[in-house]
């Protein structure tokens, strides 16, 4: 019994600790969204700026936002921006829809563009 007390004790303790990674992860995620802020605004509500709000981006269907004019490479691409997807397209935008209108030319670090992503998905 104190075994399996122990064992439990230690996957409460792992997943605590994965929280706080994942959480840890955001935090730097919302800083390298300071480079996506020149031309993204993030918070609910607010308008389109350059780019389209990334406010709940995360599962929405790609060139749907209202009142922003996506590309017709953007609103012909099909994607729903999974973490996985949008974590491609941060760092490859124009290999993941080729003619899209992001001049932004991608994230060279795989793990930033995680982070980035693990912070869109905040934003609910």
């Amino acid at each position: 019994m104190l075994r399996i007390v122990k064992s439990m004790g230690l996957i409460a303790m792992a997943g605590l600790l994965a929280s706080q990674a994942q959480a840890d992860d955001a935090k730097h995620g919302a800083e390298i969204f300071q480079r996506c802020a020149i031309c993204h605004s993030n918070t609910k509500g607010a308008g389109a700026k350059i780019g389209p709000n990334l406010f709940g981006v995360v599962g929405r269907k790609a060139g749907t936002m209202p009142d922003f004019s996506y590309s017709a490479a953007m609103k012909a691409s099909g994607i729903t921006w999974t973490p996985d997807k949008l974590a491609a397209y941060v760092e490859h935008p124009q290999q993941v829809v080729p003619g899209n209108r992001m001049a932004f030319a991608g994230i060279t670090s795989k793990s930033d563009a995680e982070e980035l992503v693990k912070y869109l998905e905040t934003l609910k």
